[in-house]
């Protein structure tokens, strides 16, 4: 719903609209929803907030208030109920890429005095999770898979643990919990998770072929498995240097247009085959999500757009805010930036080494080695290809042995 206002002298409008349904989103792997549960995305695609501006248009849109139930302060009194508004919450972020609502979300489970409930207990490490806070979530969600008598949470826990685990390279644990999720349910989630693992370890080819094959035998009902299928068939694609990526991630924008993190590979995909205007045309009216956003201002830098110093301009100030508050969640984002915008190959080093330390996905790793050789860091880039050949991942978007 929209409410219209007068116009008042001086003072921007102000509208409230609610959120939009839309099918479950990706995250840094899982986006699947089981029955009354979460999808997830990367952390990375959250946004920052918006730099302080004071000359407003009389009939400008300053900003778009959440719906009041959405932002209560005051959680019922019912577990089962507040589950539902911490769910929808997360979800709002996960749609909308505003980090507010898991403030929202997060400030509920503080004053919930009662014991929490299996399912409040997963909402609350998905929320850990999502903040970066990833063995406290661990701990949580093994816990849950240990001693729940819900067989749904148990699955969600397995989930986000497996995702937690292939964020920060640990492919060993990844494996378990996916093939774990595969003994309890087999389908195209559990066969995404594994093929996620064995592309990470050597089998691009076998995982990509493997899954295909499932996903054209699979059940045409199952959208949210099969636009998860679809996802990670497109990241393995990539990582294989194929371009069939594109078909893949374009099937799932196709359903889903605001799954933020296929929103963000397929931008970056245009990037590398320097075709900025495609990556323009994907993250128009995204520059609230820092991910989309670097991309749109370093697609603007290439193609010699006038607005690529204002947007550079407010990134700054966006990363610098995070940082005087202390909670600069986005370290790949601002390292990308420090790189690709700023041109500051030590400070992009120093961040994505930081970054590197709590997240190993490929396009952090990449991120580090393409620092790395900017700022002639010999030993970084060894050590880097060091784990890569440890773990047998190879990527095409990786940059070559110039060190």
């Amino acid at each position: 719903m929209s409410f219209s206002f007068n116009k008042i002298p001086g003072r921007p409008r102000v509208l409230r609209a609610p959120a939009a349904i839309l099918p479950a989103l990706r995250g840094g792997f899982f986006r699947v929803y089981l029955t009354g549960c979460l999808g997830f995305f990367s952390a990375n695609a959250m946004a920052g907030p918006t730099p302080i501006n004071t000359e407003f248009a009389d009939q400008q849109i300053l900003l778009t208030l959440p719906e009041p139930a959405l932002a209560t302060t005051a959680p019922p009194s019912d577990p089962d109920q507040l589950a539902d508004l911490l769910q929808k919450q997360i979800q709002q972020a996960r749609r909308t890429g505003d980090p507010r609502f898991f403030g929202y979300a997060e400030g509920l489970l503080n004053q919930w005095k009662a014991p929490l409930t299996d399912r409040l207990r997963v909402l609350k490490a998905t929320i850990d999770q999502s903040n970066h806070r990833f063995e406290q979530a661990r701990d949580a969600l093994q816990d849950i898979i240990n001693t729940s008598s819900s067989r749904q949470q148990a699955l969600q826990a397995l989930l986000i643990l497996a995702n937690i685990n292939l964020v920060q390279g640990d492919y060993q644990a990844a494996a378990r919990h996916c093939d774990l999720l595969a003994s309890r349910m087999p389908g195209l989630i559990a066969s995404s998770c594994q093929a996620q693992v064995r592309a990470r370890t050597g089998q691009p080819k076998a995982a990509y072929q493997s899954l295909q094959t499932e996903l054209a035998r699979a059940s045409t009902g199952d959208t949210s498995a099969r636009l998860w299928a679809e996802g990670t068939l497109g990241d393995i694609a990539a990582q294989m240097g194929d371009p069939a990526a594109e078909v893949h991630w374009r099937n799932v924008l196709a359903v889903a247009p605001d799954d933020l993190y296929i929103r963000t590979q397929l931008a970056d995909w245009h990037l590398d085959r320097q075709a900025p205007e495609q990556a323009l045309t994907l993250t128009a009216d995204y520059e609230q999500v820092d991910s989309l956003a670097v991309l749109r201002a370093i697609a603007m830098k290439r193609a010699g757009d006038p607005g690529a110093d204002p947007l550079a301009e407010a990134l700054k100030q966006r990363f610098s805010e995070a940082q005087w508050r202390g909670n600069l969640l986005h370290k790949r984002e601002f390292a990308r930036f420090q790189l690709d915008i700023e041109g500051d190959a030590q400070q992009a080093l120093a961040t994505a080494e930081a970054n590197w330390t709590d997240q190993r996905e490929p396009a952090d790793t990449r991120l580090l080695l393409r620092a790395a050789i900017a700022a002639g860091d010999g030993n970084q880039a060894s050590a880097v290809r060091k784990w890569l050949s440890r773990t047998g991942q190879e990527d095409a978007r990786f940059p070559g042995a110039e060190l």
